[in-house]
């Protein structure tokens, strides 16, 4: 039987879940929530049905795993202890510092009510997570790295826009090459933030505006830019649309470390990510994580999980026998 899916949300990060689960033969997608009005989206599925948001719990029936795909600003913080009281869950909430308390939030909303979450789903929060956790554990005499980009980020793209007299902007993070040179190397060198990563923003003015005064601000904004080198290129609509409308990205986790006792030898791990679609690679992990919160739901698992607690065999779609023979 298919593991039947449910998308909250249906921008982005949505569509790509639908993607994904067309690319799964074990599953289907049965039913996609919105906020907008139902009449006004077009999946590319035939015939699955699209409901309001506000009446998915009519709907439980109909879905094993609900994958929410809102925002972690606002949306999740929210929607995923909600939902856990009627789904199976997964999200990708990926506000590293408040994970511990979106945990416990979920954990207690499906305790009360008897359901599986799997939350922090992606790449990082995610994958990089268990590549940072398996590196250090095997090279305890070391140090860790986590080098994001080239690639759009979204938060940073947003702040410029907020910058009076921007009409649009996109802003890539961009490791620097001298920084991961120098961690490949075994060094363990001590890096500060503008040593790791620059920022390049792409910037499509409002007209009239002044632009030594946007890019004095862009580059002095705390948080964002302040404690980085940082370029502004300003470019017309057309160029952007052109040249920036994809949403790649990507990144690395390095960890380096000794082994050995009195001849120490170096050792070096690397785990790297090279993205066309951020949100589709991003859906995808979502996706095989739906399969485990289905298998620990079947099993009679309760509460609130990571990709900390979820064996790797629960994501694939293959048998146990199938992975020894096929990954082992």
């Amino acid at each position: 039987m298919s593991i039947r899916i449910g998308i909250m949300g249906y921008g982005n990060l949505g569509r790509g879940v639908e993607c994904a689960v067309h690319q799964n033969p074990d599953m289907e997608l049965t039913a996609i929530f919105t906020r907008r009005a139902p009449s006004s989206l077009h999946p590319l599925t035939p015939n699955v049905p699209v409901y309001s948001a506000g009446d998915a719990q009519l709907h439980k029936d109909e879905v094993d795993v609900l994958i929410l795909c809102g925002g972690s600003a606002t949306d999740l913080p929210v929607q995923t202890p909600e939902f856990a009281q009627w789904f199976a869950v997964v999200d990708s909430f990926d506000n590293h510092a408040h994970i511990p308390e979106h945990f416990a939030a979920v954990d207690a909303a499906c305790r009360r009510s008897g359901t599986v979450a799997v939350i922090s789903v992606g790449w990082d929060p995610g994958l990089f997570s268990l590549a940072r956790t398996y590196a250090a554990s095997i090279l305890p005499h070391g140090k860790g790295y986590t080098f994001w980009g080239k690639g759009v980020s979204q938060g940073h793209s947003d702040a410029i826009r907020r910058v009076e007299g921007v009409q649009d902007a996109r802003q890539y993070t961009v490791p620097v090459p001298a920084a991961m040179d120098a961690v490949r190397s075994g060094s363990g060198p001590e890096l500060t933030t503008r040593q790791k990563h620059t920022r390049e923003c792409y910037v499509v003015l409002k007209e009239g505006a002044d632009p030594a005064r946007v890019e004095r601000e862009i580059k002095e904004m705390p948080n964002y830019f302040a404690d980085y080198d940082t370029t502004v290129h300003f470019i017309s609509a057309e160029e952007m649309a052109r040249n920036h409308a994809a949403l790649p990205h990507g990144g690395s986790v390095l960890h380096s470390g000794r082994t050995g006792w009195e001849e120490e030898h170096g050792q070096v791990v690397e785990f790297s990510l090279h993205l066309d679609s951020n949100p589709e690679f991003t859906s995808s992990v979502l996706v095989a994580y739906a399969r485990a919160a289905y298998r620990m739901k079947q099993a009679g698992e309760q509460g609130c999980r990571t990709v900390f607690d979820v064996p790797v065999s629960l994501i694939s779609s293959k048998t146990p026998e199938e992975l020894r023979a096929s990954m082992l």
